[in-house]
């Protein structure tokens, strides 16, 4: 298949072992009983992605199980093809983040208006500031994309996904030194953006 022909493999330890892998394998190839095993495994992990997504601050309006069961919901009914707990995690980072923008969204809209204008500040004056800090980081990172997609994909499992130097270089197929070079541009890059943002 293709997208297991695109996986790339540097190593297998305990952790990149079967039962995940194959219980991934098994939810992809139709076996539904799988999934509910994986959340078995997996959940924890997934729980401590969300809070930290969250900052390890829950509000009444996104607890850490309330964005990890919409996340769930996005991926529960077409798994995509996983070739590892890696891919797995990183994919799981993506619609985390998905899911904390589209809520940001909607509670600024809620609170100014679907027409606002979101400005940026790097004090923490309180959760309307930190929806805005959210959305432009969101929006910086799709820029990104367009300049230098690896980059900006290095950064996004760095941030959103919280994955370590080694586990983002076992997903991209890539060595640890080039995440490193790309994880010093990506900063550097979102830096310079966001001072002219703050300027702005």
């Amino acid at each position: 298949m293709t997208g297991r022909a695109a996986c790339h493999h540097t190593w297998v330890t305990e952790e990149t072992s079967p039962p995940i892998t194959e219980l991934l394998h098994a939810w992809r190839d139709g076996d539904r009983s799988a999934f509910a095993q994986l959340l078995e495994h997996v959940h924890s992990k997934l729980r401590r992605m969300a809070l930290a997504r969250l900052g390890g601050d829950e509000t009444p309006s996104l607890a850490a199980d309330d964005m990890l069961h919409e996340s769930l919901l996005k991926i529960m009914n077409t798994p995509p093809d996983w070739c590892d707990r890696e891919h797995f995690f990183a994919h799981m980072s993506m619609v985390m983040r998905s899911v904390l923008v589209d809520h940001a969204r909607a509670r600024l809209c809620g609170k100014r208006g679907a027409g606002a204008h979101v400005t940026y500040t790097l004090s923490e004056l309180g959760e309307e500031s930190q929806v805005a800090d959210l959305l432009t980081l969101d929006s910086l990172l799709r820029r990104l994309d367009g300049i230098d997609p690896r980059a900006a994909r290095v950064l996004q499992l760095t941030y959103f996904g919280g994955l370590k130097r080694d586990d983002i270089a076992s997903v991209m197929g890539l060595s640890v030194p080039t995440i490193d070079r790309e994880l010093r541009f990506s900063r550097a890059w979102l830096s310079a953006q966001l001072q002219r943002e703050l300027e702005a």
